[in-house]
């Protein structure tokens, strides 16, 4: 979940809402990754999740974070709600979930030592108050009732809007982790391939990263649950988006799109006034009731933007939403595939290619399918593990295509970093099928044993 955002100033005029997003278009060597990571933390000794604030708690880790490592801290209404440091952030989700937002980089190399940096810090934070950090999609046993709410303001306008347009968004909110990758765009055209390439693959990702198949102490009938909790939300603001997919697809139509998403609020003066369902047509206007008579600015917007959540969205650049929270090597694989399907434009064409024939109702069948069986989904007659095979060698492609080395030169590009899931191809696992077999194997149902061997 995102902090409030700094859009701009007043809007004058309908245009600006296009622009904002265009303004986002850079040259190829401009393009930057940024990788976003959550994990749940808990007590070690009840594995119980960590609540704000005490001794042991997400307000010890930040606070530890920021006395040892040099974390800036980030506060609202007085409390301490992220940190901030060298253009990467780490801020909370609802129920105390941990985020880290990295900060734009150039390679996946980078990347990785970025993520493996921040897990050392929260470890060694963590060990020294009795707590863990574990990364899956959803939580394996914590009701929603053993789950505290962040002192955010955005989170607790969210809570009671979420009973009234769906039937899981307050799973998705305190009990769901994630990994997704932010990328960049040269112009109107390639933002339009590159987010129809991400809303028609979504799905393959969501296979080669399922990681929650239990939920409140049980197998869930899913693989990846945090996918299936997401297709009943709210379809005001989720989904895979079909008019990404028509003719006249652009900034403009995007933003029209966007204007037609109920509200959540709009932030004053440190505070989140309450506009849940209503207009930001109605704002252009002066009309908002949460603010009569008061026109938005581009903050405004930009926050608004915040508030959408399909499978693949834009804001100055395009998310990648469709993955679970997993294991480290896992939170460098996505980046990876992503950036291998879509920074090189022959590796974009060719995964264009794969999905440009599939009609709405395929892609979300792909999309449902995913969620339930992973690698093991079949639609049409294909299966899931074959066009992810596809996936995988256009990937791998487009990274061999961009040369770029790490460990000073030692290696020659960024393909190994695919590795986790070209395994996951070969054997047909994903890290829910490892979980499952060691829930009905060796630990003989007993959940528990999943702390001990699953957190980072």
């Amino acid at each position: 979940m995102s902090i409030p955002q700094a859009g701009g100033g007043p809007i004058e005029h309908h245009e600006q809402l296009a622009e904002y997003l265009a303004d986002g278009c850079k040259p190829p060597e401009d393009w930057r990754i940024g990788t976003e990571h959550e994990k749940f933390g808990y007590c070690r000794d009840t594995h119980l999740p960590l609540s704000y604030d005490g001794p042991r708690s997400i307000k010890a880790m930040l606070e530890g974070l920021q006395a040892r490592f040099g974390w800036q801290p980030v506060l609202e209404a007085g409390n301490i709600i992220g940190l901030e440091k060298n253009g990467a952030n780490v801020s909370l989700e609802p129920g105390g979930q941990l985020e880290l937002s990295g900060a734009p980089l150039e390679t996946i190399h980078q990347t990785c030592d970025e993520v493996n940096e921040h897990l050392r810090e929260v470890k060694e934070v963590a060990d020294g108050i009795g707590a863990g950090f574990i990364g899956l999609g959803a939580a394996p046993e914590w009701t929603h009732e053993q789950m505290s709410m962040m002192p955010k303001g955005r989170y607790a306008l969210m809570t009671g809007y979420m009973d009234r347009v769906g039937t899981h968004g307050k799973q998705m909110m305190y009990r769901t982790c994630t990994v997704q990758v932010n990328l960049d765009f040269g112009s109107e055209a390639d933002m339009v391939q590159k987010l129809r390439v991400a809303l028609a693959l979504q799905p393959v990702a969501t296979a080669l990263f399922a990681n929650s198949p239990f939920f409140e102490g049980k197998p869930n009938g899913h693989k990846s649950w945090r996918s299936r909790i997401w297709r009943d939300l709210d379809p005001d603001r989720t989904g895979m988006l079909p008019f990404v997919f028509e003719d006249g697809m652009g900034f403009e139509r995007y933003a029209d799109y966007a204007l037609d998403v109920p509200m959540y609020f709009v932030y004053r003066d440190g505070e989140y006034l309450d506009a849940r369902g209503q207009s930001f047509r109605d704002f252009l206007k002066g009309e908002l009731p949460a603010l009569p008579g008061e026109m938005p600015t581009l903050s405004d917007w930009a926050d608004h933007l915040t508030t959408i959540f399909p499978e693949a969205r834009i804001k100055k650049f395009i998310e990648m939403r469709g993955a679970d929270g997993g294991p480290w090597r896992r939170l460098c694989a996505l980046p990876a595939l992503w950036v291998g399907l879509t920074y090189d434009q022959t590796a974009l064409d060719a995964a264009w290619d794969l999905a440009k024939d599939w009609d709405a109702e395929t892609r979300e069948e792909w999309r449902v399918a995913a969620s339930v069986s992973a690698l093991d989904a079949e639609v049409g007659g294909r299966k899931m593990r074959d066009l992810a095979s596809e996936v995988i060698d256009i990937a791998r492609g487009g990274l061999k295509a961009r040369a770029r080395p790490g460990l000073g030169g030692m290696v020659q590009d960024e393909r190994h970093f695919l590795h986790a899931l070209e395994d996951s191809v070969e054997n047909g696992a994903v890290p829910a099928d490892e979980l499952l077999a060691r829930y009905h194997g060796e630990w003989n149902g007993d959940l528990s044993r999943i702390y001990e061997e699953y957190s980072y």
